[in-house]
């Protein structure tokens, strides 16, 4: 069964400098439903005279053998009665399509060149529009894609020529495009439309294995830039990391340093836990020396007064627990008062009997003074 369907222009023709058209076409848009009338594909009138939905599948469009079929196929101007063939083609082709066939979404994308002067003169005055002719089978099985239900579905498609029309299917947004100003057309060679694709500069958009290569390169300068940004999101994410942490370690020495601020308060109270294990030592031990020794020195000194050899291999554990047992009813009189303010001394404790002692000595050694003053 033979179709004739449209062909969208990829992009404005030029002129080459022989006189040749070029320009590239979207062709067999896949997974579309589209009306055609029952003559178009050999069908009777449907009983209710609308036109038959017939369905494009991708997997049609996108054959190995449907692709190969687009590829230096005949260019005519108008769709010929017969399908083009050796014995026909010098009589009816105007140019052809090119070889490079590539997939572009749901359309085959292929360049045309129309090389016969009547055919280049046609497409930029009278015949401005592309229209596919190609053949498929239809499967008369009624189905659904998407939203859109279908009659039948097309198979085996094979295209046979692209024609020079002057209203293609898809209506007249499909008009060719000469790029050069009609007062120009017939008398100078139009400049190639160029552009700058990432780092390449003035590529021909007329030359697709260029443009191909310039998006190519585009892309993989893309796909590095991302890894980059990938590599960079994951040590900002570890930076983070171990700022948050060295925070929380900063928060943690500055409560130890307000925990180990020493304050008249805490003073006093470190004063006057030592004075209460010195008094309670000198209980049990009253001979014992306390200056210069910590106050586990002190506690094992006095335990070790009560206790003898049995205490010298005790732990400072069992000391402390001895020392609290043997100490347990000691009254100690206030600490606080065996704290000596500065500017304020007090006379405590052992100071005074030395005291005392001393004032006694003195008068004892300067008495002689005393007898001679009176005589």
């Amino acid at each position: 069964m033979l179709f004739q369907d449209r062909a969208l222009i990829d992009g404005p023709a030029r002129i080459t400098r022989e006189g040749h058209l070029v320009a590239t076409a979207r062709v067999a848009r896949a997974n579309n439903v589209q009306d055609y009338m029952p003559s178009e594909i050999g069908m009777a009138p449907k009983a209710d005279g609308q036109p038959y939905r017939i369905f494009r599948p991708e997997a049609a469009v996108f054959a190995k053998d449907a692709i190969a079929s687009a590829a230096h196929r005949p260019i005519t101007i108008n769709h010929p009665a017969q399908d083009v063939t050796a014995a026909n083609w010098k009589q009816l082709a105007v140019g052809d399509t090119g070889g490079d066939i590539m997939r572009d979404g749901e359309f085959l994308r292929i360049p045309v060149m129309v090389m016969d002067a009547r055919g280049v003169e046609a497409a930029q005055r009278t015949h401005q529009e592309f229209s596919l002719g190609y053949s498929a089978d239809i499967d008369m099985t009624p189905g659904k894609f998407g939203d859109a239900e279908y009659d039948g579905s097309m198979a085996n498609i094979r295209i046979n020529h692209l024609a020079l029309c002057g209203t293609a299917r898809g209506g007249a947004e499909l008009r060719i495009v000469d790029e050069r100003p009609a007062h120009l057309r017939d008398h100078q060679e139009p400049k190639s439309m160029k552009i700058t694709i990432g780092d390449a500069k003035d590529v021909d958009l007329s030359d697709g294995a260029a443009v191909a290569l310039a998006v190519g390169a585009l892309n993989t300068t893309l796909t590095d830039a991302q890894t980059k940004v990938g590599t960079l999101t994951a040590d900002l994410a570890t930076a983070n990391t171990t700022i948050e942490a060295r925070d929380g370690t900063i928060v943690a020495l500055t409560q130890q340093v307000k925990d180990a601020e020493v304050t008249p308060a805490k003073l006093q109270q470190l004063a006057d836990a030592r004075a209460l294990v010195i008094g309670k030592a000198k209980a049990l031990h009253p001979a014992i020396v306390v200056d210069g020794k910590t106050d586990v020195e002190i506690r094992k000194e006095a335990v070790m007064a009560k206790l003898g050899d049995a205490a010298k291999g005790m732990a400072d554990a069992a000391i402390e627990g001895a020392f609290v047992a043997f100490t347990n009813d000691v009254k100690v009189g206030d600490a606080k008062s065996t704290v000596v303010p500065i500017g304020a001394p007090v006379v405590i404790g052992d100071a005074a009997a030395r005291e005392a002692a001393a004032f006694t000595k003195a008068n004892d050694f300067n008495g002689w003074r005393t007898a001679g003053q009176a005589a």
